[in-house]
């Protein structure tokens, strides 16, 4: 009787145990299962520079974990064929849509110019740059030097602040290593505002570039600097931020008051006789 129980309870324990041990396979399983499965996402089949227009032939499909999902990416090479490259991708990297120009947005320079902005360039005579270090993405002041009309002062004054250099000669993309580039044409991002009074800055006079760090965007409210060439109320030339006051004329002299002194009169009266003496 005994034996028999302890048989029972023996193959219940093995039924059990068992059951438990096909469950927890079930569920590691399907565990693994889901982790191993992957998404396939539109990727560069080779390295892309910006301004690029992408091609089939440039695109490949590669496996990416279902567990970490890329907003904005794409299935379908369809969807990215034809479209320009703002940024440079790597081989095998997923393109996304934050690294494509809007659709229609054209090809080369002008996909890369953001909707209501304009792009403007100069001519080398224009400008006076920063040693070959006017790169593609760099931020710079644009100051115009000129002459007054009036007279032979010299005025300098800072026409836009903070703008973003686009291209430096046809090169849209800086140097990996920061080497600095000759150029004859820098293009600036600008407004259609600050178009036009860059185009008033270089009839004017001379444009020169300031280089500023990147991440500045302070602007400020600097006051001209003013070159005046000698006179004669100011025979020393100057520099200086501000007017210089000129001397005033020195006022007409007063014509001296002549003062009469008043005179003293006696008169003597002697009988019928009378006589006056002043002193």
């Amino acid at each position: 009787m005994v034996a028999r129980r302890l048989m029972t309870a023996l193959l219940l324990a093995l039924v059990v145990s068992g059951l438990f041990t096909f469950w927890l396979s079930r569920k590691l399983g399907g565990s693994r299962t889901v982790e191993a499965a992957n998404h396939k996402y539109v990727a560069a089949a080779q390295n892309l520079d910006p301004g690029t227009v992408i091609s089939a032939s440039t695109l490949k499909l590669v496996d990416w974990p279902s567990g970490v999902p890329l907003e904005g990416s794409f299935t379908k090479p369809e969807d990215v064929a034809n479209r320009t490259l703002l940024y440079p991708v790597a081989a095998g990297q997923p393109i996304q849509e934050r690294s494509l120009a809007a659709l229609g947005a054209g090809i080369g320079l002008s996909a890369k110019i953001p909707d209501g902005m304009r792009a403007m360039s100069l001519r080398d005579d224009e400008v006076v740059g920063v040693a070959g270090f006017l790169l593609p993405g760099t931020h710079v002041d644009v100051i115009v030097t000129y002459h007054s009309a009036q007279n032979n002062d010299t005025t300098s004054d800072i026409v836009l602040q903070d703008v973003q250099v686009l291209a430096a000669g046809q090169k849209t993309q800086a140097d990996p290593d920061g080497k600095a580039a000759t150029t004859n044409v820098v293009t600036l991002l600008v407004s259609p505002g600050d178009a036009q009074k860059l185009t008033l800055a270089t009839a004017q006079g001379t444009v020169h570039f300031v280089l500023r760090n990147g991440s500045d965007r302070l602007k400020v409210n600097q006051q001209p600097a003013k070159f005046y060439m000698p006179t004669s109320n100011v025979p020393v030339p100057r520099f200086t931020g501000a007017q210089i006051p000129v001397p005033a004329a020195p006022a007409p002299r007063k014509p001296d008051v002549v003062v009469e002194k008043k005179a003293y009169v006696v008169q003597t009266v002697r009988g019928d006789k009378s006589t006056e003496e002043k002193f």
